[in-house]
């Protein structure tokens, strides 16, 4: 049996624009994507000699083949056209869910990633983006991680150069969105407001920090407006020296990014009276 382990880290949008409805019915976006250090741990088994198992120490995360993470593990096994002798796999949850996090696309990255050095990385990274595009439109760029701006479902990745060390706070309520609700209410909707993607990049490749925090945009707060919970986060990160906050995703979390690591930890403990789900974090 071989042991293997592997963190998989969440991701947040610096930048979301929802474009035009395709016709497979699924939407076009762009969007500049980071990985943060928020994460799960996933450990994985391999050749167990038993049937395939699956075990999360979060209560609502499914157990069996519908978990991202099982699939991820199905996808590269028939990729390459092998199959284990038994697998288990173990998934100790940090990442909120429901958040806009990319929490159970981590972890099904996580496995790709594992899995694919077991093996002795018989697939290139672009491989196992690919792969990832099987499973979910947050897996590809979760594999790639980094900084990289998402096309298409979010299957197209550009890297781009690794931002400079941000210090964050990643608020998330007790309310979950829909986001194929969200989607049919942006469609119903004249967007006001969308990011200035190409300013977001030029600002990351400067390095300024400023910049990139004024220039935080999710088109997917359009379409919450009739929820007071966003709004009230993103002001209580403002009042407490956030540079810039924005909804991650569909949501519901909420991110800002701070001048110092003492600041954002200040800011965090003020807020995790009323939001017990609140972390610091910085981008890796």
């Amino acid at each position: 049996m071989i042991a293997l382990s592997e963190r998989a880290y969440a991701k947040i949008n610096l930048t979301l624009d929802v474009l035009s409805r395709r016709d497979d019915g699924y939407h076009d976006l762009r969007s500049v994507m980071q990985t943060v250090s928020l994460c799960d741990d996933v450990e994985i088994d391999v050749d167990t000699g038993k049937p395939w198992k699956l075990s999360c120490d979060a209560a609502a995360i499914p157990a069996d083949e519908r978990n991202l993470a099982w699939k991820a593990a199905r996808v590269f096994f028939d990729r390459l056209a092998r199959e284990p002798e038994g697998i288990e796999i173990r998934i100790h949850k940090r990442i909120p869910s429901e958040a806009g996090l990319a929490g159970g696309s981590a972890d099904a990255a996580a496995v790709l990633r594992a899995l694919n050095r077991w093996a002795g990385n018989p697939l290139p990274v672009e491989s196992l983006c690919d792969l990832g595009a099987l499973i979910g439109s947050d897996v590809p760029f979760c594999v790639l991680g980094g900084t990289a701006l998402a096309e298409g479902r979010g299957e197209r990745l550009l890297k781009l150069p690794d931002a400079t060390e941000l210090q964050l706070v990643i608020c998330k309520p007790k309310v979950a969105f829909s986001t194929p609700e969200l989607f049919r209410r942006l469609d119903s909707v004249a967007i006001k407001a969308r990011p200035d993607t190409d300013a977001m990049i030029d600002a990351l490749r400067c390095g300024d920090r400023d910049r990139i925090a004024s220039l935080l945009c999710n088109v997917f707060e359009q379409a919450t407006v009739d929820r007071p919970e966003i709004a009230a986060i993103k002001n209580a990160l403002l009042e407490n020296g956030a540079l810039g906050a924005a909804m991650t995703g569909s949501g519901s979390a909420v991110f800002g990014i701070f001048r110092c690591q003492n600041c954002a930890k200040a800011a965090c403990d003020a807020l995790k009276a009323e939001y017990p789900q609140t972390f610091t974090a910085t981008t890796v």
